[in-house]
Parts: C-alpha cells; structure tokens; sequence
C-alpha cells in the first residue's frame, strides 16, 4: 500500500477560500504601501550564504535553511575537515546558497547592488515568502510571508512617524482595532548595558530581554545569569521589569536611570519625537506605547524598534515588527546609508481576522451563478450566455457533464454559489432563461440583459 502523502512539518496548503482571504490582506497592504510612497521590489527566494550568515545572530544564523552544492558535495570536502566532524566547518564546503531568513538583508544587497540605479532616499515594499528552521507551534511556521516596508537614504525621525501611521492605516483598513503598536530605541538598551556595567555583554542582554514574554522574568533573568550577567547588573536593571504608567511617565524613568549615558538619553531624545508627533497626528486604530524590554534580537537595528501586538483576547504573538538601522548596507561595503523599515506577519494577521471574524463577506465569493448542463445543444446556448457575463466582469460557470439535476444544485450548494440558471428547450425557443435564486429557492424567467441586470 502506497504511502500516503505529507508535507514537512512548519508548512501549510492552502484551500480556495484561504487563498482568496490571504489575497485581500495581500491587496490592502500593496494598497497602503503605494498610497505612502512605497514601490515593490522582489528579491530571488535563496542568496548566496555569505549574504545572509553573520548578519541575525548566533540564533539566527542557527535556523536559516542551507541548500546543499548540486552534483557531489561531499568531494570537495577536504579529508581534515570531514574527519574532524565539525557541521560547521563542513556546512561551509558543501552548501553555498540558504534560503532567505527575512527580506531586509537581501534588501540590503539589493540596494548596495543596484545603488547607481536608484534615487535615495529609497521607498520600497516587498511581499514575498521566507523561510526559518524554527521549531513549528501556533502562529510560527517554516515557511511565511512577510511584507516588509522599507526606506533608505535618510536618517530624519519623520520616517519612523509614517510608518507608526502606515501600522494605523493598514488595521484601520482591514477593521483590526485594538492592535497596539509597542516601541523602544536600541540606543536606550545599548545605555541600559553601558550603566549597569555589562556594555561588553549588549548582544547576550538583548537577545535574553527579547525572550520576557515568552520564559517571563525569572526566565531571562536566569539566561542573563548564564551568559555572566553580574547580580549587581540585575539589580541596577529591575526598574525596566516593573515599569508602568504612560509613556511620559516611562521617558522618565529612562532619563533617570540613563541620566550618565550619552548615547542612552539621545535614545530617548529620538523616542520623545516619536510621540509628541503622534500625540499631534493621532491614530485611527492603533495605539502607540513604549515598552522598556522591547528588545528584537536581531543584531542590525540601532535606533527606533517597533513590535506590533493582536487586540486582547487573541492568544497570538506579534503580528509586525521592525527598526532603525544606520548602517545595514555597510555590511555590503556601501557605508553611511541609514534606513528604517517595518514588517507585517501575513500569517500571524491571517489568524488574527479568522479569530475575530474580521474577513468581510464579500471576500469569500467565487462564482456567481452556475449554468445546468442539459446536453450538447443546451451547454453551446448556456456557453454564449456565460460568455458574454464573463466579458462583464460576472463570473459564471457551466456544470462540465449533463448529470442528474440533484448531483448539479448539490455542486452549486456545496460550492455555496448564490445562483443557478436552467436553459433547457423551453427557454431555448423564447431566448430566455430560469434564474434561482439558492439561498430562497424563488425561480424567475429573464432574458440576457434582464440576467446581467440581476447578477450585477
């Protein structure tokens, strides 16, 4: 007995109905992302590994998926190497290309590649799958879309302010209230290390902070600890674990704690733009608040980052996220290029409206009116009709086989298209046709354009 077939585990097919609903998030956002300025862009689905390793982190590095050489990989591996069995001096020697882990890096690439084409500062949006070797649960999967917006080219802090309102735009748009746009500035962390000690250590707290909501305190407490963390260190960074109030009041309790730290308080000078003109402008949907454990692990940002959290009640991780990054292209050779940009899970958003019974009905229509076939004669009276709903935009289908007439209204049903037409000889010789309407079962007799008329 044959196998039955699976898919690998992190990946997911997609129904008619899921496509479509996927479809309509993919639209609203190319539609906010042009009305903002944003030009698309796409990137190949694997780069070459010096492109992408070294540039997320030691975790990172650890789940981007590695594509082996074609042909023999394993003759071009040197016996000394083989023979020390080390995955990573040999991953090296038979694996030159990885799938892409995000699409800012091979962004990056992207722009320092193609800089004499482009005009700076540089608008672009993206839409395309990536791909992480994470362990699969509720909300995280191997293979994802993210929509990423992104501009290089300049430093000023209007930047981050459109993109907080392009966040608001896109929830506003799709009906998702309540979703809550959370900020920090990695200046302000990079200072946290600097007061408490540990500035030689700003990687290990970082990605340990990163993982609050997920182990909790005691959690990162624990894994700071691990990574040499001093006890005194935690003490002097308890403020940020029990931080509370609006988000003047947690301005204050950073300018305290990092009143010695240049680079700290010019984190939150930048955080202190970024509200004020929020305050001014207002949000529709959102709303935007500073988190002081906002960490983001990924190595690159340096200024402004940006979490998005689902509306309460829906047990979801972050739906968006993204940041400041001075210096992304110099990773490339292509320096003093500053860029700020922010992503949106598809996925994780896609959950998040089937929670929240968000979709709109009109998303989940297909075929509108489905034609009975009752034989050769009537199927070519039928196809004139459908042909000419179809060059207006209406779609109309005929049933493919001349099948009893229960197994075709049971296909209409099933399929929940609102219409049927029967034309059989009757209507044939008065050129009209019987529409029936599925859901109340009324029956009436029309001709072609009184059809149109009542499908339009």
């Amino acid at each position: 007995m044959a196998q039955k077939p699976s898919i690998p585990k992190g990946t997911r097919d997609f129904s008619p109905e899921e496509v479509v609903k996927r479809n309509y998030l993919m639209e609203t956002l190319k539609s906010c992302f042009t009305a903002y300025g944003y030009r698309p862009i796409e990137t190949p689905s694997f780069e070459n590994s010096d492109t992408l390793m070294g540039k997320y982190g030691e975790e990172g590095d650890r789940l981007i998926f590695k594509i082996l050489n074609s042909g023999d990989y394993l003759s071009k591996v040197q016996d000394s190497v083989y023979n020390e069995k080390d995955s990573n001096k040999i991953t090296t020697q038979i694996s030159e290309k990885a799938l892409r882990y995000d699409l800012t890096v091979p962004f990056a690439r992207y722009v320092v590649q193609h800089q004499n084409e482009l005009t700076f500062p540089f608008k672009r949006y993206q839409i395309q799958p990536v791909w992480r070797a994470d362990r699969p649960q509720k909300g995280r999967f191997r293979e994802f879309y993210q929509c990423d917006a992104d501009v290089v080219g300049s430093d000023s802090l209007w930047q981050e302010v459109e993109l907080v309102q392009l966040y608001d735009a896109v929830f506003t748009q799709l009906n998702l209230t309540g979703t809550t746009i959370k900020m920090n500035n990695r200046k302000v962390l990079s200072g946290i290390a600097e007061v408490i000690g540990e500035a030689d250590k700003l990687i290990d707290f970082t990605v340990a902070l990163d993982k609050l909501d997920k182990i909790g305190e005691e959690g990162v407490k624990k894994e700071m600890r691990e990574k040499g963390i001093s006890e005194k260190a935690l003490e002097k960074v308890q403020p940020l674990f029990t931080a509370s109030g609006n988000a003047k009041d947690k301005l204050k309790l950073l300018t305290n704690l990092l009143s010695t730290s240049e680079t700290g308080l010019k984190g939150i000078e930048e955080l202190t733009f970024i509200i004020n003109a929020i305050e001014s402008l207002g949000l529709q949907s959102a709303t935007l608040e500073i988190d002081v454990t906002l960490a983001r692990g990924l190595n690159y940002y340096t200024g402004a980052i940006f979490e998005v959290s689902a509306p309460k009640g829906v047990d979801m991780g972050s739906i968006g996220g993204g940041g400041r990054y001075d210096d992304l292209t110099g990773i490339f050779g292509l320096k003093d290029m500053s860029g700020v940009g922010i992503s949106f899970g598809l996925d994780r958003m896609y959950l998040v409206m089937e929670a929240l019974d968000a979709f709109p009905e009109t998303v989940a229509s297909n075929t509108q009116v489905l034609f009975i076939n009752f034989g050769e004669t009537e199927a070519l009276y039928a196809m004139k009709a459908i042909t000419t709903l179809r060059q207006q935009g209406i779609a109309s289908e005929l049933y493919p086989d001349a099948a009893k007439m229960g197994k075709q209204m049971g296909y209409a049903d099933k399929r929940n298209i609102p219409f049927t037409v029967l034309a059989g000889s009757a209507e044939m010789e008065a050129s009209t046709y019987t529409l029936k309407n599925m859901k109340t079962g009324e029956q009436q007799t029309v001709n072609l354009k009184e059809l149109f008329q009542v499908l339009s």
